[in-house]
């Protein structure tokens, strides 16, 4: 498939493109199985003008100075177990109350989320982020557009969302969350007063679960003051691709499924919106005993 690749890039011919153009048609069905072609574009996207392994750029002293810092995260992952979970002793992870997970103070802490919104799918929503006043908090803010794009698939729009980038180890390992010391997410926010959704992602290991998606509702009270928001991870209830499932079970908080977390609003109100966020924790309420919040029963009972 490569040496085919290679021919129609390197070959000239004497009599013009048209024996090229012959060749290239010939092969495009077979190269638009390869990882190397792709004849799929989506509607108004410019063409690719290289191929993607074009696009690589082979340096020896890269690939050595890119090994050096694997390396050195490793070693400090080894030595952050060796110490305890978390990298702190025991002792202190036993008694452990409260945990910052995200602080907004500079571009760095912002260049850990994403925002994204209904644009991806042709909607008009808007949606950016940047840095409150005096650097003390994550400012969400844009406009909400529920106008359907006409492409006769599309049958509802308007949202956005901002999400975190997923935790990468050494040498580009995942690194999962492990909260089960914990049992409520804890915010201090300060919103307009519009609902937003609060969305644990995961990791599954089955490719049909890839859409799975832990949420709850957020509601904001407006105005100048913030507000200190707890949230039980016993409240969170499973969705698949926009569906509440009614086979229900708790968030697993432990590392083997955490990835991310996010925020999305779809109220279905046009206008503009915002949010500040000045830091995302994690509590342990003594206080709080419910496990699961939502009735689990089996649906295949025998009669």
């Amino acid at each position: 498939m490569a040496l085919a690749v290679m021919l129609l890039n390197g070959a000239s011919f004497r009599s013009g493109c048209c024996r090229h153009k012959v060749l290239l048609s010939s092969l495009g069905p077979l190269l638009s199985n390869s990882k190397l072609y792709s004849s799929y574009r989506r509607p108004g996207a410019e063409p690719e003008k290289k191929l993607s392994w074009q696009n690589v750029d082979f340096s020896f002293k890269k690939s050595i100075d890119h090994l050096k810092t694997q390396l050195s995260l490793l070693k400090k992952e080894t030595q952050d177990y060796l110490k305890g979970p978390g990298g702190n002793p025991l002792s202190q992870h036993l008694l452990e109350q409260t945990r910052v997970l995200w602080q907004f103070r500079s571009q760095e802490d912002l260049n850990k989320w994403v925002i994204s919104s209904d644009v991806e799918i042709g909607g008009k929503s808007k949606v950016y982020i940047k840095l409150g006043r005096n650097n003390q908090a994550a400012l969400l803010y844009g406009t909400l557009n529920t106008e359907v794009p006409r492409d006769g698939e599309t049958k509802y729009s308007g949202y956005c969302s901002m999400r975190s980038r997923p935790e990468v180890g050494s040498f580009n390992r995942k690194k999962y969350y492990d909260w089960s010391n914990f049992n409520s997410l804890y915010l201090r926010v300060r919103g307009d007063g519009r609902p937003w959704m609060v969305n644990i992602y995961t990791d599954p290991y089955f490719s049909h679960q890839k859409d799975d998606l832990y949420s709850y509702f957020m509601f904001t009270r407006g105005g100048p003051y913030w507000e200190e928001i707890t949230i039980p991870f016993s409240k969170f209830f499973l969705s698949s691709r926009g569906r509440v499932q009614d086979n229900q079970h708790p968030v697993w908080l432990d590392k083997a499924s955490f990835l991310t977390l996010g925020f999305t609003i779809g109220d279905k109100v046009d206008g503009p919106f915002q949010l500040e966020i000045d830091f995302i924790g994690l509590l342990n309420d003594r206080a709080h005993k419910e496990k699961f919040a939502y009735e689990a029963y089996d649906k295949n009972t025998p009669v």
